[in-house]
């Protein structure tokens, strides 16, 4: 029983502990586009990148993760900005493709039927139309203009600045701010 429970403590304390990367740890870019990580000693390949504050503080806090269904936390960089070039640009090549985030420049619909919106919009990436549900958090507000939209695969829209929309624009989107 004592024993089980020491295992029990030490897998605990693994889970919670923080392991901060430093510059001294390397990274590198796969053939196949993906990266591996050295850590303390060991690889890790095709190891996952993610943003803790995704849309706060873009470049700090980013954990690296275990390529497993579990994504073990290797460790977090605390600020992406004390690696070299070539380190961040690997990094936020991994982040670019995680955090696909089109930028909404025109709404040029949005209708409300049976709890769903379906939006029509104009984005940096070209049109879409994409569809949330009324009575989730899809809609989140980062700032006083800006907005997050998720829509029902997850896929993630952003208003950099809901000023910058017309009026008649930003009166289609009063159902949610």
């Amino acid at each position: 029983m004592a024993e089980e429970l020491n295992t029990f403590e030490k897998e605990a304390e693994e889970m919670t502990a923080m392991h901060v990367i430093t510059n001294k740890d390397k990274f590198e870019r796969t053939s196949g586009g993906f990266v591996n990580f050295t850590y303390d000693g060991v690889k890790y390949e095709r190891v996952k990148v993610v943003r803790l504050f995704p849309f706060t503080d873009a470049d700090k806090y980013i954990s690296i993760r275990e390529n497993t269904d579990k994504a073990k936390e290797i460790g977090i960089i605390e600020n992406l900005d004390d690696f070299d070039e070539e380190t961040k640009e690997i990094l936020r090549e991994q982040l670019r493709l995680n955090y696909f985030t089109p930028v909404i420049q025109k709404i040029m619909s949005i209708k409300d039927e049976y709890g769903y919106a379906y939006f029509h919009v104009m984005t940096d990436k070209g049109e879409c139309k994409f569809a949330i549900n009324m009575a989730s958090n899809a809609v989140t507000k980062l700032s006083d203009s800006r907005l997050i939209i998720m829509d029902l695969d997850e896929n993630r829209f952003e208003i950099r600045d809901v000023n910058a929309l017309t009026q008649k624009e930003r009166r289609k989107l009063d159902l949610f701010l």
